[in-house]
Parts: structure tokens; C-alpha cells; sequence
């Protein structure tokens, strides 16, 4: 056995553009951001920032924390602001050891923000917050010295508007962990506080301070389990399958424990059934190199080593997926490591509950991050898998359409639908690359469609009407009675039966406003109402108000759904309830 300290894996993560690239731009002293579309990530990268760098950087502050360093290097994950980390997916948690929470110092807290603590609170992964673009500030002057001193010579309101953005999120912070932050200069137990750098990835003031803390904290905290075997199997995760010139299908790999050599069996979890195939090339990423810049220099290797990232050539990648866990084999134990690889898998593709909804994912981890969320807000979920929406999965979706059509949606995060899926039979799509965009609009059509459904069960029920017969306007006495009615509140609709004193005693049969026929009229309006089976001096009389005639059946689903009712047709139910109750004092009860 020949153990060995691994490279801490650290996440940078939140909301979009608010500089998680640049800043690792500033510690690498690269420039990746610069190739992305609208400098915004789209897919995931990693890199390897070696000790001897992290101390050049840090200098005399990395000496006074007084910290045997045992840590090779950090390894470094840029992350989509949409994807959070959920792609860096091992067994029983997440890949990453501990983690960058970029926010905007100006902007505060984003959804996408909300997104990521969440994510990191549900693995327990420890962070540190970075408050990016402080030279942004209004009134801000920069300078090269450290960030702490520059930050006291600054001008008094500079000061006070510092101050009242980090508690601003001091407060964000506690509201979405339950856990205490401070300016990292003030924290006095670092396993209860979670330390706030200033810094700004433009200037590179507190990029050492930031860095300080990550190698401090990592080396500190997480040294026990960061031991790893090199001779043993290698475990890793699929970070992102491409397409290489001259090498065809690729995969992006972070390996966390272990070592994979040229001709080892790898075993990569699938959808169906894992995928077997023989290692052909190997490729590490220079030091301080972005996976996925264009111009990084790639070596040639015969082995490498946990935790690094490392490109891997191999046959029959075209059914890769992101986020799916590699594992080597040999020839001993490749049938358990097939099998417990899809078990892996399994945790997160089966089918969670008799009756749900469908989500679907374009990787392993954000689909689980995805059910998560969702159960958080007690969603239920019947099927979730990855890949685009085929016909098969709006087919399972529209047969919920009778009993549950709630259960009518598929859920899709950064994925499409395929091109032979045919038509929608019904079913609500809401495909999104941000979870928390994802949910929010499920959660908005659900509402919108328990509404129409609620209203379209209303719609054959008799709502609260009040109405009273005008003085001076009897057309006709009887066969059938036609008076001048001025509807006082609620609607007044044809075929709507009338009551008095609590006694059903006609209905509208049919309705005239300025001659013209209508089958509804509003509260306000005059109207010539025929009614039959009533005679005008014997069971109405001018000024008679009459209501609604509704039954106690109705009044129990109208208190149920009483939100769909205006506050008039509220009073109106009121007035009803009253009338009933005098004669049966339990009437609607």
C-alpha cells in the first residue's frame, strides 16, 4: 500500500457572472474567462494550483498561520453558475472537499446564490465566501497593498458602505445555512464561522487572503480525509465527454482516489448498464492549466495519480454522460465493480414514488441535485433519468392526465426534447439550464393550473348572487314574471335559481339589458329578468331582495375554495348562511 496526501478538490461556486472564472483567472494569472461565450462558463474545468504557487502568492501570511503544509497542491473546479456543482458527484455526497462562494459584494445574494449554499448545506461540504468586485464600490480606491490595509485607509462612508455590504451578507448568509459568518479577520473559531473575504478578481487585492484561507483551512480541517492509496483501483467522476481533433471522444475526468495507468479497465456508469472499455491515452493538464482552454498544454502520461484532473482517450465514449462515476478494474473484481457502479447510479434513476412527477437531466448530479430541491419542497417524483425528453416520457407523463393532472409536467434541466418525440399530448414542458429557474416555473404553472382546475369545478357551482326587484318596473305579473333587477352583488346568471327568506321560489329563465339578451349580469347592473313559477303581489313583491338559491353541498365546496370568491360574493355567502341558520342552525356545518 503506498499512501499519500491528496490534492483537495475546491468548487467555485454561485450566481452567474458575478466572477467565480476571473477569480481563479487571478490565482492561475491566466486568462480562460476571455474565451468563453459572453465570458460567461459553459462547461466545467479544472485546475491544478501547485503549494509552491499558493505560497509565492500568499507570502509572509501563509508563514504566520503557522501550518505544517502536507498538501501537494489544490485542485481547482470552475463550475456554470447554472450548474452549480452538481456534475462533481461521488458516492454518499459530492466530490468536492470544500468550496468558493463567489458573490458580488454590490449585488448581494442572487437565487443562483440561494441555489449553491443549498446544494452545499444538503452535502455539508465546507466554504468560505468570497465578496468579489469591492473595486466596484462607489467612493472605492484601489491599491496593490493587502486588502485589510487598504480597506482601513479608505474614506469614511467607503468604510461604512464596506461594512454594511459584508452584514448584508452576514445575514443572507445565516438565513440560508443557519450558520454564522464574519470578515475572516474577526473569526475566532473557524468550525463554527464561515469567513468572508473581500476581494476583487479585477485588481487581485484579497485574492492572496482568499487563497490563504482555502490552502489554510483545507490543510487544517481536512487532512484526515485526504488520505488516499495509490495503488489501489481508481474512483473518479465524469466532468465532461468531448470531442477531440485527431482523438475522437474524450473524457474529462476528476480523480479522487486511486490511479489510473495506460490499459487499465474502465468501468463508466450508464443508463441501461455501464460502459466497459481499455484506457488508451492519457493526458495531464500543465500546472496552473484550464481544462478547458483551447491553448492549455496537455502531457502525455503513462499514470496519474489522486486528485487530479486528467483527459482520458479511450474506444466507445460515444454513450458517456456527465456526472457518471469511473471506476478501474481487472479481470478479480470487474463484475462487482460493474455492479456497484450502477447501484450508484441507481441511487439517483429509479423511480422514486408510485405517483409524481417526471424530471429528467443532462447529468448524473444535477439530476440528483434537481430531486433533491424538489423534495425539499415536497415534490413528489415518479421517474427522473437522463438524457433529452423522448415520446416515451410524454407518453408515461399524459397518462397521469385523469388521475392527477398536476402529475402532468416533465421537468427538464439543460436538455431538450428530442426530435422524434412527437407531439406534447397535453403535457407541460418546462426545460431550463437553472434549477432554481426550473422549479420556479413549475411551481408558478402548478398554481396557475390548481387554479383553473378549481375554477372550472366553481364553474357548476351556484355562486352567492343578491338581487333586488325595482320599484316601478313589474312588465309583466305572471307566466312568467318579468321585473326590473338590480343585481347588488355577485353575478346573476340564467337558469340561476332565486331564493326568499330561505325558500327556493323561482329561477332566472332568461335576461334582457337594453334589449339585448344576455346570460350573465354583473353587480351594478339594471336588467329585465324572466322568472317562473312566482306571481308579482304574491311571492315577490317591488324592493324584495332575492339571492342565489344554494345548496349546503355548494356552500361546503364554496367555503373550501372561498379564495376563488370576491370579497362581495364572500359578504353575500355570509348573508345566506345566516338566512339558512335561522331555521337550521347547523345548515352548512
Amino acid at each position: 500500500m503506498k499512501c499519500s496526501i491528496r490534492s483537495p478538490v475546491c468548487a467555485c461556486v454561485g450566481h452567474v457572472d458575478h466572477g467565480k472564472s476571473s477569480i481563479l483567472d487571478s490565482i492561475r494569472g491566466s486568462s480562460i474567462v476571455d474565451t468563453e461565450a459572453g465570458k460567461i462558463t459553459q462547461s466545467i474545468g479544472a485546475s491544478i494550483v501547485p503549494l509552491d504557487t499558493i505560497k509565492k502568492i500568499c507570502g509572509k501570511m501563509l508563514e504566520a498561520m503557522k501550518i505544517d503544509f502536507t498538501i501537494p497542491s489544490l485542485l481547482f473546479i470552475d463550475t456554470p453558475g447554472h450548474a452549480a456543482f452538481t456534475t462533481l458527484r461521488k458516492r454518499g455526497g459530492n466530490l468536492a472537499d470544500i468550496a468558493i462562494l463567489v458573490v458580488d459584494i454590490n449585488e448581494g445574494f442572487k437565487p443562483q446564490t440561494i441555489e449553491a449554499i443549498e446544494i452545499l448545506k444538503s452535502y455539508k461540504t465546507p466554504f468560505i465566501v468570497a465578496a468579489n468586485k469591492i473595486d466596484l464600490l462607489p467612493g472605492y480606491r484601489s491599491s496593490k497593498t493587502p486588502v485589510l490595509a487598504n480597506i482601513t485607509s479608505q474614506d469614511k462612508d467607503v468604510l461604512t458602505l464596506i461594512e454594511k455590504k459584508l452584514y448584508e451578507i452576514v445575514g443572507h448568509v445565516y438565513d440560508n445555512s443557519g450558520m454564522s459568518s464574519e470578515r475572516f479577520d474577526r473569526v475566532n473559531d473557524f468550525t463554527k464561522e464561515i469567513p468572508i473575504i473581500p476581494c476583487s478578481a479585477k485588481t487581485g487585492e484579497g485574492i492572496p487572503e482568499l487563497l490563504m484561507m482555502i490552502a489554510g483551512l483545507a490543510q487544517k480541517y481536512l487532512e484526515k480525509g485526504l488520505k488516499v492509496d495509490l495503488d489501489d483501483y481508481a474512483k473518479g467522476t465524469v466532468l465532461e465527454v468531448k470531442e477531440d481533433k485527431g482523438l475522437g471522444k474524450t473524457i474529462n475526468v476528476i480523480l479522487y482516489d486511486g490511479s489510473i495507468r495506460l490499459g487499465d479497465t474502465l468501468v463508466i456508469g450508464g443508463i441501461d448498464e455501464p460502459l466497459v472499455t481499455r484506457v488508451k491515452c492519457l493526458f495531464e493538464p500543465a500546472p496552473l492549466a484550464e481544462m478547458r482552454d483551447k491553448k492549455s498544454k496537455f502531457t502525455f502520461v503513462k499514470q496519474v495519480c489522486a486528485a487530479i484532473g486528467v483527459k482520458i482517450s479511450a474506444p466507445d465514449l460515444d454513450k458517456a454522460i456527465a456526472g457518471m462515476p469511473v471506476r478501474t478494474a481487472d479481470e478479480s473484481n470487474i463484475e462487482q465493480v460493474k455492479e456497484d457502479v450502477q447501484c450508484e447510479v441507481k441511487e439517483v434513476m429509479i423511480e422514486t414514488e408510485k405517483d409524481g412527477i417526471i424530471i429528467k437531466a443532462d447529468a448524473l448530479g444535477s439530476l440528483e441535485a434537481l430531486a433533491h430541491l424538489l423534495k425539499e419542497k415536497n415534490v413528489p417524483i415518479r421517474k427522473a433519468t437522463i438524457g433529452d425528453i423522448s415520446k416515451k416520457d410524454i407518453t408515461e407523463a399524459a397518462s397521469t392526465k385523469d388521475s392527477n393532472p398536476l402529475n402532468t409536467v416533465i421537468l427538464g434541466f439543460n436538455i431538450n426534447i428530442a426530435p422524434d418525440a412527437g407531439q406534447n399530448q397535453g403535457v407541460k414542458i418546462i426545460c431550463n439550464d437553472v434549477i432554481y429557474k426550473t422549479i420556479e416555473d413549475y411551481e408558478a404553472w402548478k398554481e396557475a393550473e390548481q387554479k383553473r382546475l378549481e375554477e372550472s369545478e366553481l364553474h357548476d357551482i351556484t355562486r352567492p348572487c343578491k338581487a333586488q326587484i325595482m320599484q316601478g318596473y313589474i312588465f309583466r305579473q305572471s307566466n312568467p314574471a318579468v321585473c326590473g333587477m338590480e343585481v347588488l352583488e355577485g353575478t346573476l346568471k340564467t337558469g340561476m335559481q332565486l331564493m326568499k327568506d330561505g325558500k327556493v321560489i323561482t329561477s332566472v329563465k332568461s335576461m334582457q339589458h337594453e334589449k339585448d339578451s344576455i346570460s350573465s349580469a354583473e353587480a351594478g347592473k339594471k336588467v329585465a329578468v324572466s322568472m317562473d313559477n312566482v306571481t308579482v303581489g304574491r311571492q315577490i313583491n317591488e324592493r324584495d331582495i332575492l339571492y342565489s338559491g344554494i345548496t349546503e353541498e355548494e356552500f361546503r365546496k364554496l367555503k373550501d375554495m372561498k379564495k376563488f370568491l370576491s370579497n362581495q360574493e364572500k359578504e353575500v355567502l355570509k348573508e345566506i348562511v345566516d338566512i339558512m341558520r335561522k331555521a337550521n342552525s347547523v345548515w352548512g356545518v
